[in-house]
């Protein structure tokens, strides 16, 4: 973990406390910020002198290194965060920033995958070994709630009610959202939860009381990270040959995608995700308008050119 001035350390600690910021969040904040005040000690600018230009030129060199345009509108949103900060707070009159131009990110689409690729991923795991059961039961949970990793990997056994078939996950800002899941994802948790799954996992002594509370746990007893997570997906995507198709949110676009496909309502599928806006949720209609014109012109007789 990188070793930030004390004026940004406050700003971090002022993101959690007042704006409650997860820590995912944080974390992509202090890498974003410590590239930027490194950058600033090498070319002599103390955070107080900084200006437009030297803004400018930052972003500029963040761009030409060959990083996704996506990538630097990110760290220029921590950058512009970080100096409006330092503004309310005293610390210097003007934001640098106020005049910068902000980083044009290409629009794009997300590319969910079909029904019939995520049956074929779900059930390639081997049901007969605990690790196969519990890979089989998150990839369902996944697709069934469109629920995020990092919102997974925090499930305890206490946020699953089987009766309701419902999930509590607490999302982005520490937002609480109760959300549904279905016959197959709970035949598979079901399986993960009896005796063939998750008790062979156990250890005879938890290392830390978070992961006996844990939904889903690792080979040694310890609650499931989101690295290992997306290390389990991607071993499944070349298992099945969708790895070139697998997206760190994959499971997330088609449950939304597939849902919407099949007529529920934007609002109801905002409200699972757990989007803030519904312009974020409507990013998915045009997935599935995208979708709707290809199976047209591939399905209909008179769509096809002669």
């Amino acid at each position: 973990m990188s070793v930030l001035a004390g004026e940004v350390e406050e700003f971090l600690t002022w993101l959690a406390v007042e704006r409650g910021r997860s820590a995912n969040t944080l974390m992509s904040y202090r890498r974003d910020l410590g590239a930027y005040t490194s950058w600033l000690g090498q070319q002599g600018i103390a955070l107080v002198d900084v200006d437009a230009a030297a803004v400018t030129r930052y972003v500029l060199e963040r761009r030409s290194s060959g990083r996704a345009p996506s990538s630097v509108a990110r760290e220029l949103t921590a950058i512009r965060m970080l100096h409006r900060f330092f503004v309310e707070e005293g610390l210097r009159g003007d934001d640098p920033t106020a005049d910068v131009e902000g980083v044009r990110v290409p629009a794009g689409l997300p590319k969910p995958l079909s029904e019939t690729d995520v049956i074929r991923l779900i059930e390639s795991p081997d049901a007969n070994s605990p690790i196969g059961v519990r890979d089989r039961a998150l990839m369902e949970l996944l697709y069934a709630t469109g629920i995020r990793v990092s919102e997974l990997c925090g499930l305890s056994l206490g946020d699953l009610d089987r009766s309701e078939r419902t999930l509590r996950v607490l999302g982005k800002g520490s937002k609480e959202r109760v959300v549904p899941f279905g016959s197959a994802a709970d035949a598979a948790l079901t399986a993960w939860l009896g005796p063939h799954g998750r008790p062979l996992l156990m250890p005879a002594r938890w290392a830390r009381r978070s992961d006996s509370e844990a939904l889903f746990i690792g080979r040694r007893g310890g609650r499931l990270g989101r690295q290992h997570v997306w290390a389990i997906l991607r071993e499944y995507g070349v298992r099945t040959g969708l790895a070139d198709h697998l997206s760190p949110h994959v499971l997330r676009h088609s449950c939304a995608t597939h849902l919407l496909d099949h007529g529920a309502d934007l609002r109801v599928v905002q409200e699972m995700l757990g989007h803030a806006s519904i312009s974020t949720t409507q990013v998915y209609t045009k997935v599935s308008q995208e979708r709707m014109l290809e199976v047209y012109r591939s399905a209909h007789p008179r769509a096809r050119r002669r």
